[in-house]
């Protein structure tokens, strides 16, 4: 029997038995910037760093991961935490405190708190030792959260916590790495008599017209997907410089969605659609399909609730309104690889994020300017630019070369703006400024 495509998301990734619920993880199925690089985790760490002195140190610093699958991106930001201690070290592409010709990381300004010093010039004299207050390491204070609706994997180290809803009250950063996508929505089509919606088949994957969409999702629509008649030439590409722009608004350019990324056994989930998507010679295949943003906004709204102070951080592929896809983004992978949109729980089921509308809805709630930029942009603000170690290395260092080398190819992967570079970060502040790694 046909459902709404909200409904049929919901039960086949987060039902019984669900994508999500059940079975290995999504890792199993797809690859993340977290999958794809440690490099992505010490971007992050950068991040959380600049908040948590933002915040003041505060004596409990919260890092609350939504749509944790399994604990990876926390995993390896525990691991980071507790090899490096202090806050005020500058952290590497693999984890390691940034020195002289490292590579893949852009070095500190001279005088800034990233900068390394030498040990003569750190060690403080014995008065100074006496006057300053200890204050406790980032490892003493920080509390790591996972939410998630699957059980708990016996291999999570006991120092994350495992929780199924969001907790309230963060002081800290709550992450969202490719969550949005995955909120259930409902899809529409433009039709003669106006916008209905799509209904889906849940076993087979094919669609049914529907009844005309709610006076909610009208607005939604009216507000954030232009009309068919004011779309934009399906042919147009914005080209590679609008990835690069930073967007202070629910106003700007749009760029296509990337491709996956080659070279993995995995396909990164960064292509709309899919040739095989059994939609069928269908009446809703003749007229402009939507994928109604207005769940996402909600969850997104309801997750910068959340926080008493500190930052709101998604992360996740999407477009603008000047640059919608005319046909949608919905699709689907299995195994690695992506195929039909089929909600029968056996695979992951996904969209594209309307992240201006998103954007829109959390500064609301925040009552503070967000910052939506590319995460080529948000690692390079954070210190990663892929760029090779200098050649003279290779002479004096071969094997540090190469690791080095490997580095920077791996960070090159994460900023690639044809692929996971392509992904937006935005970035949602709650009560602190925004820091110059935010907006430029």
């Amino acid at each position: 029997m046909p459902i709404s495509w909200r409904d049929a998301m919901g039960q086949a990734l987060y039902g019984p038995g669900g994508f999500f619920v059940a079975g290995a993880g999504p890792a199993d199925h797809f690859r993340t910037s977290a999958h794809a690089s440690p490099a992505f985790a010490s971007a992050l760490l950068r991040l959380i760093t600049q908040v948590d002195a933002a915040l003041d140190h505060p004596a409990r610093l919260d890092v609350v991961d939504v749509g944790a699958g399994r604990g990876e991106l926390l995993s390896a930001l525990l691991s980071l935490v507790l090899s490096e201690g202090a806050a005020g070290l500058a952290v590497g592409v693999s984890g390691d405190p940034t020195r002289s010709g490292r590579s893949g990381l852009i070095p500190p300004r001279a005088g800034s708190p990233e900068t390394l010093t030498s040990t003569a010039a750190a060690r403080p004299s014995r008065d100074e030792l006496s006057s300053v207050p200890v204050r406790p390491s980032l490892a003493e204070r920080v509390r790591f959260t996972a939410v998630e609706l699957a059980p708990r994997s016996a291999h999570l180290p006991e120092d994350i916590d495992w929780v199924s809803e969001m907790p309230a009250g963060i002081t800290g950063v709550l992450l969202a790495t490719e969550w949005l996508d995955n909120v259930p929505l409902d899809v529409a089509v433009h039709t003669e008599d106006g916008w209905r919606y799509l209904l889906v088949d849940p076993t087979s994957g094919v669609e049914t017209l529907g009844e005309p969409v709610s006076t909610a999702d009208l607005g939604w629509l009216t507000t954030w997907w232009p009309s068919p008649t004011r779309l934009p030439s399906a042919d147009r590409d914005p080209g590679p410089a609008a990835a690069e722009t930073a967007v202070t608004s629910a106003r700007g350019s749009g760029f296509r969605a990337a491709r996956p990324a080659e070279g993995s056994s995995l396909t990164a989930r960064s292509r709309p659609g899919c040739p095989e998507t059994p939609h069928g010679d269908h009446p809703q295949a003749h007229g402009t399909r939507a994928e109604i943003g207005r769940s996402r906004d909600e969850a997104w709204a309801d997750a910068v609730r959340k926080i008493e102070r500190g930052m709101a951080v998604a992360v996740d592929y999407g477009h603008l309104r000047e640059g919608r896809p005319v046909d949608g983004t919905l699709t689907g992978y299995r195994g690695g690889r992506q195929v039909p949109p089929v909600p029968d729980g056996s695979g992951d089921v996904t969209a594209h994020v309307a992240m201006d509308s998103v954007a829109s809805a959390g500064a609301a709630v925040a009552r503070c300017a967000y910052s939506l930029v590319s995460q080529r942009e948000a690692l390079r603000a954070l210190g990663a630019d892929g760029g090779r170690p200098p050649l003279s290395l290779a002479g004096t260092d071969p094997a540090g070369y190469v690791r080095a080398l490997a580095a920077a190819s791996a960070v090159a992967e994460l900023t690639d703006p044809a692929g996971l570079g392509g992904h937006w970060w935005l970035r949602q502040p709650v009560g602190i400024p925004l820091g110059p790694a935010v907006a430029r």
